[in-house]
């Protein structure tokens, strides 16, 4: 995970931002500066502590929209890809996949919560208090209707694949799914983003662990290289002052 992060002006000069109390402003530059790669946060509660931050606070940058929260209690800054790009060589994939398989990114690069993944959304009246200051949240109770599993398509599965920059055969994915009738184990997938996030986590866990190795093969092959060239100059092949360093360690011979 990089050690430096970067903000837009686009974002923190903006009037909405300017109008948050200067400790919700700070609150947000700090967990901007303790997001993943991603912008995603696991920890939101023990930074607010160690800052001396108040949860009224983070309830403001949810009201304000400057980042999102999960039921997980994980939270991400919306505007992560606007302030920070990382080097494919530096970057690393959040670890909270479930997570980011709910978002989707808007043109501006702005995340936005995908609510096809929903299955039941209501919201009441809140109210935060700020030191003095009173802010009041009104809205009507709502209740969205909920909405069931509907398998992709190869068209939407390659789509998601190239927005999230996905290494996932999308074929082999709908063709293993299609043959056990859409189950995760033995329950009916819930939505297929998810489970296409897990499959890339997967692919990447593999990827890692495949190392280049020399075969045995070649490995005697270039022992023997060594010892023939080693008799013909007219020395000893076993002895490691005969060589280079370099000639001695890729030969491994043994006294």
């Amino acid at each position: 995970m990089a050690e430096r992060r970067m903000f837009a002006k686009t974002i923190i000069d903006s009037d909405a931002f300017l109008d948050m109390p200067l400790s919700t402003q700070a609150l947000y530059f700090h967990l901007s500066m303790r997001a993943d790669d991603d912008g995603f946060i696991n920890n939101p509660k023990k930074l607010m502590r160690m800052i001396g931050a108040a949860e009224d606070e983070l309830k403001v940058l949810m009201a304000k929209k400057f980042i999102i929260g999960f039921e997980s209690g994980v939270i991400v800054i919306k505007h992560w890809k606007i302030h920070n790009y990382i080097q494919k060589d530096r970057y690393k994939t959040t670890n909270y996949h479930d997570e980011m398989s709910q978002l989707s990114e808007s043109e501006n690069k702005g995340y936005t919560l995908d609510t096809g993944c929903v299955q039941d959304v209501s919201t009441g009246k809140d109210r935060l208090e700020l030191g003095k200051d009173i802010v009041s949240l009104d809205i009507e109770p709502k209740k969205e209707r909920a909405v069931g599993f509907k398998k992709p398509t190869l068209d939407e599965l390659n789509n998601r694949i190239s927005e999230m920059n996905y290494q996932v055969d999308a074929i082999k994915f709908f063709n293993y799914y299609e043959s056990n009738g859409w189950k995760v184990g033995r329950n009916k997938m819930k939505c297929w983003k998810s489970a296409l996030a897990t499959w890339n986590a997967n692919n990447d866990t593999k990827q890692q662990s495949k190392q280049p190795t020399q075969s045995f093969k070649d490995q005697e092959r270039n022992r023997t290289r060594v010892v023939v060239e080693a008799v013909s100059k007219g020395f000893d092949p076993f002895d490691p002052t005969n060589y280079s360093k370099e000639e001695y360690i890729d030969a491994q011979i043994q006294s």
